[in-house]
């Protein structure tokens, strides 16, 4: 039997996304390892991450300062609006250098088995945001089948008002095999396939 501070700790890691029991006991005993400096920091990381991090009161994504620094910044296109689900997926797209507009963070996907509702999304600061600036709304939502359900809610919700919707294009991923491709994702790329000039 582990001591009690060993498996009250093991029990906080393993609610952690991604993280079995296994992993979390690894961390655990990583944690024990290092010095007494490095456990101070972590845990002043962890108390300025909850006590100083919150939403952007524009796009809603975690932020540090107010507004966002994207929200912000005079070099961004506040005429195209990219909705995403989490907060993970501004990561991705800015990795790209690709998109130069703002975002919209809407924290999660309708999902009524679950029950959540458009309630509970940041779907009405969204609609809120759809001023006569914005031209353009990108629906860039995982296409899982809750995400389907969001982005055709939001397509006609917004279908009403004076502004531009598209969402991403899904297929097949670059360098991936069409022989090894699912039949749902091929069938997706076929329909969203461009002519080539």
């Amino acid at each position: 039997m582990q001591a009690e501070f060993i498996e009250r700790l093991v029990s906080i890691f393993a609610t952690l996304p991604t993280i079995g029991r296994k992993t979390a006991r690894r961390l655990v005993y990583y944690i024990l390892k290092q010095d007494e400096s490095f456990v101070k920091q972590f845990a002043e990381a962890l108390l300025d991450l909850k006590q100083k991090v919150s939403y952007c009161p524009e796009c809603f994504n975690y932020t540090d300062v107010t507004p966002c620094v994207i929200c912000s910044s005079s070099k961004r296109d506040s005429s195209i609006i990219c909705v995403v689900s989490d907060p993970n997926d501004v990561v991705a797209i800015e990795k790209t250098n690709d998109f130069h507009g703002k975002y919209h963070v809407l924290h999660g996907v309708l999902n009524p088995l679950e029950g959540i509702d458009a309630n509970d999304l940041k779907i009405k600061e969204l609609i809120a945001r759809l001023n006569n600036n914005v031209k353009e709304v990108i629906l860039a939502i995982n296409p899982s089948i809750e995400g389907e359900v969001t982005i055709q809610y939001l397509a006609k919700i917004m279908k009403q008002l004076d502004v531009n919707v598209s969402r991403i294009a899904n297929g097949i991923p670059v360098g991936a095999s069409i022989e090894y491709t699912d039949e749902a994702t091929l069938a997706r790329a076929l329909s969203a396939r461009v002519v080539l000039k």
